[in-house]
């Protein structure tokens, strides 16, 4: 199969009959989204956000931090795979099915998928009421926070927070530790 056809609408049924060819597929209301296999500053970067909200969760029995390859799925249109999330842990089974509710989604941007996770995927789950979105800006060394009814971000530069739970303390994020010793991608 050569690359998909991206200006025509499909399913998420047809998005995972796509061979697995290292690119990573995402479908929103039917617009397919392509992006290249990560890059290693990308992971970086997702390996110590991911570090830190584990940290932050790990007492916690009831949510869970996981990160892609995974498909997150409302209806047959929409398929994505947010490069780190939490779950109630309620969720979690076998299959990607049962998952319906991000508590939190975040996005670290390429510049292959800044379009897609700024626009397109922000207002999916915007719609979707996932609680908060965070678009990771590696470049600018910033964070975007986008909860359900924004209308514009909140712009972080220094300690990014996030609470699980109304009832919880404060994760914060140290974002000059987050970015410390990487490269501008270019």
């Amino acid at each position: 199969m050569g690359m998909p056809d991206t200006a025509r609408r499909y399913t998420v049924d047809e998005v995972l009959a796509f061979p697995n060819d290292g690119n990573r597929y995402e479908l929103v209301d039917g617009e397919l989204l392509v992006t290249p296999a990560p890059t290693m500053f990308h992971q970086v970067v997702l390996a110590r956000m991911h570090a830190a909200l584990h940290g932050y969760l790990s007492s916690r029995a009831d949510v869970v931090a996981l990160f892609s390859p995974a498909d997150i799925t409302w209806d047959r249109e929409k398929l994505v795979q947010p490069d780190l999330f939490v779950i109630p842990a309620a969720e979690v089974s076998k299959s990607w099915t049962t998952v319906r509710t991000l508590l939190l989604a975040v996005e670290v941007l390429s510049p292959s998928s800044a379009r897609g996770d700024r626009l397109v995927k922000r207002r999916l789950y915007q719609r979707q009421r996932v609680a908060t979105y965070w678009i990771v800006d590696p470049n600018a060394r910033l964070v975007e926070v986008w909860r359900p009814d924004d209308e514009r971000p909140e712009i972080v530069t220094d300690v990014l927070r996030w609470r699980v739970a109304p009832d919880a303390a404060d994760a914060a994020i140290d974002l000059a530790a987050l970015f410390a010793g990487l490269p501008d991608q270019g």
